[in-house]
């Protein structure tokens, strides 16, 4: 079974840590992914940095920036996980976009992604109907889950539609904008997540964009199976560094 699938049948609601690779120094994905294990987190997105970062807000798209000035990219990422299932063995999703999963050749990316020990992947500019048509059997094929993401805006069709071909969790983007934190989630995101929730999905719902601290991580997993992290994260360590990854971590861990 995929790590993915075994990690959503546990009894708890799942802390997920997204981070740049490549940030802030070239060296830092490793450790990054290593620490973020040990001090707790359920599952951990590795973000593919991209110069045309269309759903990032701007703490992420900094991010990428930089790690791609630091030479970041999806050679330099496949090297440095070559080993990682020796050391880490909680889920591991690479999110990023379709460019440069096309450019690398998308069946050889899924390839290098099963011999490496990913899980899934999170590509929000890759439309549900073309991966449909024409990427979900090599996705299958080499073990890969791919997460689809839903908005206050998808319509009610097309999140059955997007549950009926998912084989993992939704990401419920907790509003129609960028990454970014938020001080708390008001009526309308409530609303919204407690509409998801009623309809009864197969698959679990995991929320992302605008989780900061444990109030929204609260708010958010009170009908959601977890939340993701992402911005909050990649500030901290940008200030503070990755060998101080179990004070923020510490933070959700209750």
């Amino acid at each position: 079974m995929n790590r993915i699938n075994q990690k959503l049948q546990e009894d708890k609601k799942l802390l997920s840590i997204y981070f740049t690779a490549g940030y802030p120094n070239i060296d830092d994905t490793v450790s990054s992914i290593q620490n973020l294990e040990k001090n707790g987190v359920d599952m951990i997105e590795i973000g593919l940095p991209f110069s045309d970062p269309l759903a990032d807000g701007p703490t992420i798209q900094a991010s990428s920036t930089e790690a791609l000035k630091n030479g970041m990219t999806s050679e330099v990422l496949f090297d440095q996980l070559k080993g990682i299932r020796k050391s880490v063995n909680i889920p591991l999703i690479i999110m990023g976009y379709f460019n440069p999963m096309l450019q690398y050749g998308v069946e050889s990316f899924c390839k290098k992604c099963q011999e490496i020990g990913i899980d899934g992947l999170i590509i929000p500019d890759l439309p549900v109907d073309v991966y449909h048509d024409e990427y979900k059997s090599t996705f299958e094929k080499y073990g890969l889950i791919n997460v689809f993401l839903i908005t206050p805006q998808t319509s009610d069709d097309r999140i059955r539609y997007i549950d009926s071909i998912s084989k993992g969790f939704i990401y419920m983007v907790s509003s129609a904008s960028t990454t970014g934190a938020q001080s708390g989630f008001g009526q309308e995101q409530t609303s919204y997540f407690e509409r998801i929730a009623n309809m009864n999905l197969k698959n679990p719902q995991i929320v992302g964009f605008g989780i900061s601290n444990n109030e929204t991580f609260t708010q958010a997993t009170k009908f959601a199976k977890g939340a993701i992290i992402g911005s909050a994260f990649v500030k901290h360590v940008t200030h503070e560094g990755v060998n101080s990854i179990d004070r923020f971590v510490n933070k959700f861990i209750v």
